[in-house]
């Protein structure tokens, strides 16, 4: 007679395995909980500080609205009135002119310290220019010494009476230089400024992008008698180009949308002789309470960074060169 089959051990294994199957859906469950918590304070402040503040935007450039009155439906009205506008138009025209002026000098000039840091010279010398040339950018970094702050700073320096550049050119018998009260004075203090204060990351960029190329390629090139400029133009820049793509689009993107500089040093003034498109911005919604116009410029002037960018993008097929 044959004996019959214990059935205990398959039923423990059925109810093992459930037991499992709850605990890692329960895992699973948890897992997914604290995921949701640990991304929700970024989820929040991006909803609320980049999100609805893009949405509302976009909306108000339809209304005109200055917080006290309700808001009223005018279509494309903002957009036409800015057009028509010649403070604006100023504004742009002023804006684009010191991008053209002050990116090609910080390219140039975060360019050639980075080449002449990477020559040959003794490594602690190296490091110190380095850091010195680094130094406005840590500078921007600190809370304390905003853009707006050193900003401050140099127009005590730029001063008329008693700023000390004036002091300085005194010595060589040269009269005071209404720098920030004549127009091309303001212009010229306000890209100098900038550039002082921006150039440090884009040395920065050149300095990684130096680096990276192969050391090999310049001594055969040295081999053939390709020295000085020749190996510059022919082997550096065209190794160098990523990078130069990179630099020249986060430059126009920051140009684009200068503010402090101008507003601190020269209010704008004078006359509108610095007066630049974020500073309409500014004026229209903070100053004139009318968030239709400012929303209305913002959408033109976010239309103009992409449609720049984008352009970049476009000719860099032909002048960037990938290893």
């Amino acid at each position: 007679m044959t004996a019959a089959l214990p059935t205990t051990a398959p039923r423990v294994d059925a109810a093992a395995r459930i037991e499992h199957a709850v605990e890692d859906r329960r895992s699973h469950r948890s897992r997914r909980i604290m995921t949701a918590l640990f991304l929700a304070p970024t989820v929040v402040g991006l909803a609320v500080f980049t999100v609805f503040p893009i949405v509302a935007s976009l909306l108000l450039a339809f209304f005109r609205w200055d917080i006290i009155s309700p808001p009223e439906f005018v279509g494309l009205k903002n957009f036409a009135d800015i057009g028509a506008d010649p403070t604006v138009r100023v504004a742009f025209l002023n804006t684009i002119g010191f991008v053209v002026v002050a990116v090609a000098l910080q390219l140039a000039v975060a360019l050639g310290l980075a080449v002449f840091v990477q020559s040959k010279m003794p490594k602690w010398l190296r490091t110190f220019f380095r850091s010195a040339l680094f130094f406005p950018l840590i500078v921007l970094a600190v809370p304390i010494l905003s853009a707006a702050s050193v900003s401050l700073m140099m127009a005590y320096l730029f001063n008329q009476d008693f700023g000390l550049v004036n002091k300085v050119l005194s010595f060589v018998n040269i009269p005071a230089v209404p720098w920030l009260t004549s127009r091309w004075g303001a212009v010229i203090v306000v890209i100098l400024v900038y550039v002082w204060q921006n150039f440090g990351f884009t040395f920065l960029l050149f300095i990684g992008g130096l680096a990276a190329i192969p050391r090999d390629v310049y001594e055969a090139s040295s081999i053939d008698g390709v020295t000085g400029y020749r190996q510059f133009r022919h082997i550096t820049l065209p190794l160098l180009s990523p990078t130069v793509l990179v630099a020249s689009v986060m430059a126009i993107i920051g140009a684009l949308q200068i503010f402090d500089q101008p507003y601190v040093l020269t209010r704008g003034g004078p006359g509108d002789a610095t007066r630049t498109a974020v500073m309409v911005i500014f004026e229209s919604g903070f100053q004139q309470l009318r968030f239709g116009r400012a929303s209305a410029i913002g959408i033109v002037l976010t239309l103009i960074i992409i449609g720049v960018t984008a352009l970049q993008f476009r000719l860099s097929r032909r002048f960037v060169f990938y290893q």
